[in-house]
């Protein structure tokens, strides 16, 4: 059996003797939204280092552990706080997370980050909607043996982000006035943020936002037929673009900042979600 399969069902098998919740989605808070998990109805939670085998997210601000609940009527997996590459992880296990929310029931992926703006039409405190990305910064998690239980070894990328999920934040964020920008999220490795070199070659590739994390995250879910949608909050202009130097306590301040605008936001449309 693929070693990356046999850990994720030695994951999978651990949950579910902890855990009897089937999800009908899943969501992945970015900096700024940990505490939105405490806003739900709270059924169980299960801390990531009581999972045999499962990666553990070490950057501050990120709580290390799978939330259990309901958003209204909805039953969904919350991650507080995810994996990321350049914790020095291998890129299987930074995506085993979503394959195991996949597994444990979950059809939608609603993913959220911070990212730095490439767009200079954007500015800190801004949302966007993603609606492309680009990948081949990072490692592909489908690079090796293809897992046929989880999908093709040739996955179709034409329509990673779901129009139907995506129209549905765009409808929730006109009625609660919330100014929503979308565009083409980057990923790169991180740790360190990009040079200026970088952001003008990234902006010339068509990128509008770059972050070190869900790009891998969605092309993981695609392969295993998820919907798609996410949410970049926009907490800097990436280096170059302004004269500040870059901090990731800036960044947790702005997501901070706008924290309360992104929760409604993410709420309201989850709930819409829920017959699609």
């Amino acid at each position: 059996m693929n070693s990356a399969y046999k850990k994720l069902l030695e994951c999978y098998e651990c949950v579910k003797k902890k855990v009897d919740f089937k999800p009908k989605a899943a969501l992945i808070l970015g900096s700024g939204l940990g505490e939105y998990a405490q806003q739900i109805q709270i059924v169980q939670t299960v801390n990531y280092d009581e999972i045999e085998g499962f990666p553990i997210s070490t950057v501050p601000g990120h709580k290390g552990r799978f939330v259990f609940g309901y958003i209204e009527t909805v039953p969904i997996i919350i991650m507080q706080g995810r994996i990321h590459y350049y914790e020095g992880y291998p890129m299987e296990d930074v995506v085993l997370p979503v394959r195991l929310m996949k597994m444990l029931g979950a059809e939608i992926l609603f993913l959220t980050n911070a990212a730095g703006g490439l767009n200079f039409n954007f500015r800190a405190g801004d949302f966007m909607l993603i609606t492309d990305q680009i990948s081949f910064f990072v490692p592909s998690p489908l690079i090796g043996e293809n897992i046929e239980q989880l999908g093709e070894r040739f996955s179709d990328m034409s329509e990673v982000y779901d129009k139907d999920l995506c129209q549905v934040i765009k409808n929730v964020a006109n009625e609660l006035e919330v100014p929503l920008k979308e565009g083409v999220y980057l990923q790169t490795t991180g740790p360190a943020f990009e040079t200026p070199a970088e952001v003008r070659l990234a902006r010339k590739l068509g990128a509008d936002a770059v972050g070190m994390s869900t790009a891998c995250e969605a092309v993981a879910a695609s392969h295993m037929g998820m919907k798609i949608c996410g949410i970049s909050c926009i907490t800097n202009l990436a280096c170059g673009m302004s004269n500040e130097p870059l901090s990731h306590d800036e960044v947790q301040e702005t997501a901070d900042k706008a924290a309360d605008i992104f929760k409604k936001l993410i709420t309201t449309s989850i709930m819409r979600m829920k017959n699609l």
